[in-house]
């Protein structure tokens, strides 16, 4: 299943996306239709509350006939981040590749712990919302294509081996930074939580659908040109370890996002740098999880 938020007719809505990506299943009205309850809430963010839940949506794809009273062509929805306002800063991994953590230093900015920072809430947009280029306030803007971890459980103290019981599903997420805010403030907060600095879609794929989560090809395109091409595999911290890690002394909750590092090839690593710039379109695609696209602009 692959769940997303959409907007239509100046509604937004829970849906999921059918197995041919064509068509959008409206939860609500498809569960009064055809079972005759009110039970799916109305932000995917509560859903991930509903341990029932997927059964629910499993029996309405089940009985879903190609109504257009609840199903909508792909192209009549404007898609959102799944979670358009997390209740949460979402949390980052910096540096989980090692090439891309010497493509910012060198050997010896590998790191040996978890690396952790985050981006505010604010700087969530979706699928084609534009990037805010924010002249005036940065002349560094890069791009980081990473796979984001959705939680679906609470949990502390959460053990390696357990850790994926508690994730929800994944989607893409765009670490878009402003480089020259991170080295001068000397922390990342600001230079990550810029608005519209965390692009995040188009779905969340549930994790029945990922056999292997640190298995999983990434590559991110800038106008059509390759720039990063990075497989989970090579994390240095795995999915398992960076949620026990985590959560070892703060609760994890549904909704919590953890973006999980980018691979080497962003545009500080250049020589020269190749920073972003008014009209870039940025296209990040992970296995199994689609393509999240957006482009710079400056409003």
């Amino acid at each position: 299943m692959r769940f997303l938020t959409g907007l239509k007719d100046n509604r937004s809505f829970v849906g999921v996306l059918n197995e041919q990506l064509s068509t959008i299943i409206d939860l609500q009205l498809a569960e009064k239709a055809l079972l005759g309850t009110n039970t799916i809430p109305d932000t995917l963010i509560e859903c991930l509350n509903q341990e029932i839940l997927l059964d629910t949506v499993k029996e309405i794809d089940r009985l879903t006939t190609n109504d257009s009273s609840y199903c909508y062509p792909l192209d009549e929805v404007q898609i959102q981040a799944p979670i358009p306002r997390p209740a949460k800063n979402i949390f980052c991994v910096g540096k989980n590749y090692a090439e891309h953590a010497i493509e910012m230093g060198s050997e010896a900015d590998i790191p040996e712990h978890l690396m952790l920072f985050t981006k505010a809430p604010t700087s969530v947009i979706g699928p084609n919302g534009t990037i805010l280029l924010h002249e005036g306030v940065t002349s560094q803007l890069d791009y980081e294509g990473e796979l984001a971890v959705v939680i679906g459980k609470k949990g502390r103290a959460i053990k390696k081996e357990e850790a994926l019981d508690y994730v929800f599903g994944y989607t893409i997420l765009n670490d878009v930074t402003a480089r020259d805010l991170q080295s001068r403030h000397k922390q990342f907060f600001i230079g990550k939580s810029l608005d519209a600095s965390c692009p995040m879609g188009p779905f969340i794929a549930h994790k029945s659908l990922i056999a292997n989560p640190n298995q999983l090809n990434l590559q991110t395109k800038v106008n059509d040109e390759i720039r990063q091409t990075g497989n989970t595999s090579q994390f240095i911290f795995d999915i398992e370890t960076v949620i026990s890690t985590i959560s070892a002394g703060m609760t994890l909750e549904p909704g919590d996002i953890i973006a999980t590092g980018t691979p080497a090839g962003v545009g500080k690593g250049f020589k020269p740098p190749r920073f972003l710039k008014n009209g870039d379109v940025i296209e990040i695609t992970i296995e199994g999880l689609g393509t999240l696209t957006n482009k710079v602009g400056v409003n």
